[in-house]
């Protein structure tokens, strides 16, 4: 039983949460009462942290504790439709936060996921300028505003998200010098960084970071210690993270060390 580094007197909701998946990654099983002595909390609490990340996906509680969940595991990101209703509040939220941050005339890039239709859903309606994105999903989304030129990028279509990737993408956002870009994000990790699970649209959106001006990631608590199959960047080459919970000490480091803002929202 993989046994965490040190006792915490009082853990947000959000540090258990990354805390318990980082535990689950190095050990693929964890124990109820050693999570509860190691984070200074009871047993019930802990469960209750297991109930919530089993909903998410993370984990699979079995007797005294939890397991790996299969689908984390290999890897695998959960439909569309079922993350369309997971914290849905908590992106609403993050959405606003990062609309919050487009001023008139610039170009802004809206990157794939449910959280990033909802930073186009929350942009003014007297926002005017220009939004490039490889999501069909927030085309549509900003079709109707007649402040906004709205530019799409081409390649292969994915389901769900309807996310557009390949080298046409790639092209596109070459030759974009974005003033800001809300990227999406499979998980937010201290160690391991910006991670997503598909290899294209992790080359898109490389290019995306490596031209914008400034970049945030958007990502709710639940992201948090999550490591996706494929590295998108380090923390520390982000612009900022935008979320809805205070995130763990270890990520809030890695993306201060390289001059980027924790934006709550």
């Amino acid at each position: 039983m993989h046994k965490l580094p040190q006792k915490w007197a009082t853990v947000l909701p959000a540090e258990r949460h990354a805390r318990i998946g980082e535990a689950l990654r190095i050990s693929r099983v964890v124990s109820t009462d050693d999570l509860a002595h190691e984070l200074g909390v009871s047993a019930e609490t802990i469960r209750r942290d297991f109930v919530a990340l089993e909903r998410q996906g993370r984990l699979s509680r079995v007797h005294g504790g939890a397991t790996i969940a299969l689908g984390q595991a290999a890897g695998e990101e959960a439909p569309f439709a079922e993350r369309t209703g997971t914290a849905a509040d908590a992106k609403t939220r993050i959405g606003r936060a990062a609309a919050g941050l487009v001023h008139p005339g610039q170009t802004v890039v809206i990157d794939v996921g449910t959280t990033a239709v909802q930073v186009a859903r929350a942009l003014p309606l007297d926002f005017t300028g220009t939004v490039a994105t490889c999501s069909l999903l927030v085309a549509a989304e900003l079709s109707e505003r007649p402040g906004i030129e709205v530019l799409v990028c081409g390649g292969r279509l994915r389901g769900g998200d309807l996310a557009l990737s390949n080298s046409v993408a790639q092209a596109f956002f070459a030759d974009l010098n974005p003033d800001v870009a809300f990227l999406g994000s499979g998980g937010v990790d201290a160690a391991t960084g910006l991670t997503d699970y598909y290899l294209d649209e992790i080359a898109v959106r490389k290019i995306i970071l490596r031209n914008a001006t400034r970049s945030y990631v958007l990502a709710d608590s639940s992201r948090f210690g999550l490591v996706a199959r494929h590295r998108v960047a380090e923390l520390g080459e982000l612009g900022g993270l935008i979320t809805e919970a205070e995130p763990p000490s270890g990520i809030q480091d890695a993306i201060t060390r390289g001059n980027g803002v924790i934006v709550l929202s």
